[in-house]
């Protein structure tokens, strides 16, 4: 692959897509190999991107390269990996063939625990001894996984607005994301007064009025409320305001309002984010168990100036309540795997000192004080296990690494080879 400025290599790789049985079915694994033009010697750094259920961040031609891409290929050569069941690894979308048990069957093998053992295979593939991480979000939970499973293999391990709640059953870790979620909320109406007025009047004409996309998905109160999934980015705000003002029976109001988490597209999101949250439990569609009274629907006393971020439920499933048509041919499975009981994916006792002492590996993260995914007080308790250094800042949002990545890495790159 030609890249201007860059140095590109391709490899795909194939895995079992169960690890504990490595003569049973594989999967393709495929990631890019990254290094500035002069800078193919340089140590390897894993870059675990944010979903899950997303690919790799893509290398665009210098001097176009996204800030933080650009920062680290100073120091580093990137492995971009799509991650399984993304990009070009082998993607996961229908499933068609199989019953919902075998789609379920399926899906389990995308947490993190399966994502690092890929990771080691890719390692040893390329003939690299011990390589740094960069974990973006949930690419931060692959990263404390992997500090769990193969902590010999790693150099340095940089975490951008992903430090995870270890031990925390899902109830408590999104009971929490809701308090946040309401400040968020106040913070909007501050900075666009005349929002609230607009969702007040939307509210009522969706309680009155079918809405619906040219494919059928309908806009609802509830699907309107999961709009403020981007309050969590620093220009979050602004985007929730541009939907608002949009005409309600616009072609561009209908489409954004009706998947605001852009599950058409992205199904994995729904299909496992609850199960990458479960550090050893039954998650039951715990963010919507523990929606709290506020905000729940408008016509059951809800409070219409609420909105709600990585809040997802059975309700997604079912066209009629604001569901994605495009999940049905996975809707059973996704239940399936709600009523799953999930393995732990952090060993405490792997992780407790990990970071300390000469012989440990340095962790730095990078922590936002008003993130509303991956929240202060967990990501504190974890760091503190660890041992890890951390940058705790409210000048920036969930999406600091692409706000100003320079700056983020230069920080975590900085704090663990000992410069700061």
């Amino acid at each position: 692959m030609a890249v201007p400025g860059l140095r590109v290599v391709e490899h795909e790789l194939d895995v079992p897509l169960d690890h504990a049985a490595p003569d049973g079915a594989a999967i393709t694994l495929f990631a890019r190999e990254v290094s500035a033009v002069g800078g193919e010697g340089r140590p390897h750094l894993l870059f675990l991107q944010g979903g899950p259920g997303q690919e790799a961040t893509r290398p665009v031609g210098a001097p176009l390269t996204s800030g933080w891409m650009a920062r680290a290929l100073r120091d580093f050569r990137l492995v971009l990996l799509d991650q399984r069941g993304t990009g070009r690894s082998t993607p996961v979308g229908d499933l068609p063939g199989m019953t919902p048990q075998q789609q379920a069957d399926h899906l389990a093998h995308l947490r993190a625990d399966s994502i690092v053992r890929d990771a080691e295979l890719l390692r040893e593939a390329l003939g690299v001894e011990r390589w740094a991480l960069l974990g973006q979000s949930f690419g931060g939970f692959c990263a404390t996984t992997y500090l769990s499973l193969a902590p010999q293999s790693l150099s340095a391990v940089h975490i951008t607005g992903g430090l995870p709640a270890v031990g925390v059953h899902p109830d408590e870790v999104y009971a929490a994301t809701w308090a946040q979620m309401r400040l968020l909320s106040a913070r909007h109406h501050e900075r666009y007064p005349q929002d609230l007025e607009r969702l007040r009047d939307l509210h009522a004409h969706l309680a009155t009025h079918d809405l619906r996309t040219t494919a059928g998905d309908r806009v609802t109160g509830r699907t309107l409320r999961a709009a403020g999934h981007s309050l969590g980015m620093s220009d979050g705000s602004d985007v929730l305001h541009a939907l608002l003002e949009r005409p309600v029976g616009s072609p561009a109001f209908r489409a954004d309002a009706a998947d605001p988490l852009g599950l058409a597209r992205n199904p994995l999101y729904l299909l496992v984010h609850e199960a990458c949250m479960a550090d050893g439990a039954t998650t039951a569609w715990s963010a919507e168990r523990t929606r709290p009274d506020d905000f729940r629907d408008v016509a059951d006393g809800g409070d219409p100036a609420l909105l709600s971020g990585e809040h997802l439920g059975d309700w997604l499933l079912d066209p009629e309540r604001g569901g994605v048509g495009a999940l049905a041919p996975v809707a059973e499975a996704a239940r399936l795997l709600a009523q799953r009981e999930w393995p732990r994916l952090y060993d405490p006792s792997a992780l407790d000192g990990v970071a300390r002492g000469s012989d440990g590996v340095p962790v730095a993260a990078a922590v936002y004080v008003d993130d509303p995914y991956v929240l202060l007080d967990h990501s504190r308790a974890t760091a503190s296990l660890m041992g890890a250094r951390t940058w705790v800042t409210d000048e920036l949002l969930h999406n600091g690494l692409r706000a100003d990545g320079d700056r983020v890495l230069s920080r975590l790159f900085d704090m663990t080879s000992g410069r700061l």
